[in-house]
């Protein structure tokens, strides 16, 4: 049963909660919310499914030292599938999507044992991204082009290496600086800065 007398220890106890000073944790929430409205927002036309947000709970100061180490370099970037995730969104806003689904599909292959599968993966991953006219084709050179097509007759897992490495490039030089200028990541950044400056001032 509650009680609000003065005196009762239920009062007390909710007097001194709202007295605590904002934690690393409630700003970590805070951040977790924040990327939730970026990662949503309806008019990126892309939903992120719950897997691939960032996981704030008992993780929050890793999470937050996360988002500030993308800025460190295109492969700590990559090497997050929060970061990943977060890039993608940013690519649809660019209508430039298709670099990254086409590194992704390229890291996908390489770990294909099955020479069948081998075979099959890689006209299909050639006909959506590679080919001339191709349904989301990746900005790459004529002659890239032709040595992937060549490459295909004998499918292995090297066989997109060129072309993965030129759409990389372009992602690292192009899109990437502007990813780290964004509105959306700059709010990242200064939440994940903050979270961090408020767990050294409570340690």
């Amino acid at each position: 049963m509650s009680c609000w007398a003065p005196g009762c220890p239920a009062l007390s106890m909710c007097r001194g909660l709202a007295a605590l000073p904002v934690t690393c944790l409630e700003r970590a929430k805070d951040l977790k919310t924040r990327l939730g409205i970026l990662l949503h927002k309806p008019e990126l036309g892309h939903r992120i499914g719950t897997s691939s947000r960032l996981q704030l709970g008992s993780r929050q100061r890793d999470s937050s030292q996360e988002v500030l180490e993308w800025r460190e370099s295109f492969d700590q970037l990559l090497k997050s599938k929060s970061g990943v995730t977060a890039f993608h969104t940013f690519l649809k806003t660019e209508f430039s999507e298709e670099n990254l689904d086409f590194w992704l599909a390229c890291e996908d292959f390489k770990k294909t044992r099955s020479k069948t599968k081998l075979a099959s993966k890689a006209n299909r991953i050639f006909e959506e991204f590679v080919q001339s006219e191709a349904p989301r084709e990746v900005n790459i050179d004529h002659e890239t082009r032709e040595i992937t097509r060549k490459n295909l007759s004998g499918a292995t897992s090297a066989c997109f290496n060129e072309a993965q490495a030129k759409t990389r490039t372009l992602m690292e030089k192009d899109s990437y600086p502007r990813f780290l200028k964004s509105a959306s990541y700059q709010d990242m950044t200064r939440q994940a800065t903050s979270c961090g400056i408020s767990k050294r001032s409570h340690t």
